[in-house]
């Protein structure tokens, strides 16, 4: 099987094209019953997983061989995180080698990849060693929280899991992820005049400030800890003392035992004021997973394939999370399989015309030698 630039990045972009902000469910359909389409006049079996609670279906695509013995999990997402619009603010384009367009790092380029590397096994009638179960979901960039459960009992099945996030500093993949976890801080104070019975109040915002100061001051760099405040909102007027206030908070955690501990501090925030009241809901979002040893032997697999094609393949622990943290303890995952490039979630998101040959023939080379 041949794959060339052109008839790759033509592939990529009808899907860049059509925009899947998470929030515009069925714009996220629709692409997902396109791709349906495609996959099964291929042969393969398509299965529509009908979206809820406000999001997009979910795709799942399996290979007409092998099966339901244990084979390779691809997972892919065709949601983005850029709003309906920001197509005509930065339209498809290409300039100097580089592919822009929104979601075409993050990750319409990468899933595309895996698709015509999927693609070149069936209508070719070739069947791999391993059967494929291939899931594109519709909700990866608010955390999957309806296609989280699915991703766990297919990853349960699964013996390797392939997860098309785009490569990461001149395109190395990732074989470890921080977790992340999100909590919601609702504080509820006393409303007064801030004026004639400012005595009589209790600050929300007050009590807030400081719960802010004492979150930031659990990140540990040297421990691979952050946390983060990211929004906050409270209070009403100028001249009343606040009686709520809220702040959204994001911590990434390296490991485990680092997880389970700082899950614990958090949980164990109270108020410096008794008369304030404080309410944390969330929790961890996605588990970290670290290197296993069933990773390190998936990596130098690929790293031997990779030297095949003519590229050095390197690996990297990143901070941010996917939908492979919720396999890595199932099965072996490789993560970050798509194209190289930068920007993602920004307004100059972009892919290197250069890595789409290589990643697509290193996706096919590991779907063709996985056993």
């Amino acid at each position: 099987m041949s794959f060339t630039t052109d008839s790759l990045l033509a592939a990529i972009r009808p899907w860049v094209e059509h925009e899947t902000p998470t929030d515009a469910p069925e714009a996220v359909s629709a692409l997902m019953a396109t791709v349906a389409a495609e996959a099964a006049a291929a042969g393969a079996k398509a299965e529509t997983i009908a979206g809820r609670d406000g999001m997009g279906d979910h795709l799942l695509l399996r290979s007409p061989w092998g099966g339901e013995a244990p084979g390779i999990l691809v997972l892919s997402h065709l949601d983005t995180v850029h709003p309906m619009g920001m197509l005509a603010r930065m339209p498809f384009r290409v300039q100097d080698g580089i592919a822009y367009g929104p979601g075409i790092y993050d990750m319409k380029g990468g899933a595309r990849l895996a698709f015509e590397a999927f693609l070149s096994f069936l209508r070719a009638g070739t069947p791999t060693p391993l059967p494929i179960t291939y899931l594109f979901n519709a909700d990866e960039e608010v955390g999957s929280p309806t296609s989280r459960a699915l991703i766990r009992s297919l990853g349960a099945k699964a013996k390797f899991v392939l997860v098309t996030e785009p490569a990461r500093e001149g395109g190395k993949i990732v074989t470890a992820r921080k977790g992340a976890a999100r909590f919601d801080l609702h504080v509820k104070g006393r409303a007064a005049h801030s004026g004639s019975r400012h005595q009589d109040g209790r600050s929300a915002i007050g009590e807030l400030a400081r719960q802010i100061v004492a979150l930031h001051g659990m990140t540990d760099y040297a421990r691979g800890i952050t946390v983060n405040v990211g929004t906050i909102r409270g209070g009403t007027r100028p001249n009343v003392v606040a009686e709520e206030a809220h702040a959204a908070i994001d911590m990434r955690l390296p490991t485990p035992a680092i997880a389970e501990e700082m899950l614990a501090r958090i949980a164990a925030l109270r108020p410096h004021d008794p008369d304030v009241e404080l309410t944390l809901t969330g929790g961890l979002n996605r588990p970290p997973y670290e290197k296993t040893p069933g990773i390190a032997a998936l990596f130098d697999h690929a790293r031997g394939l990779a030297a095949e094609i003519g590229f050095e393949l390197q690996d990297l622990k990143t901070g941010g999370g996917s939908d492979g943290n919720f396999c890595a303890d199932l099965a072996p995952v490789l993560d970050g399989l798509g194209a190289d490039g930068k920007g993602g979630h920004t307004d100059f998101e972009q892919i290197y015309l250069e890595s789409l040959v290589p990643r697509a023939r290193l996706l096919r080379r590991l779907m063709e030698t996985l056993v």
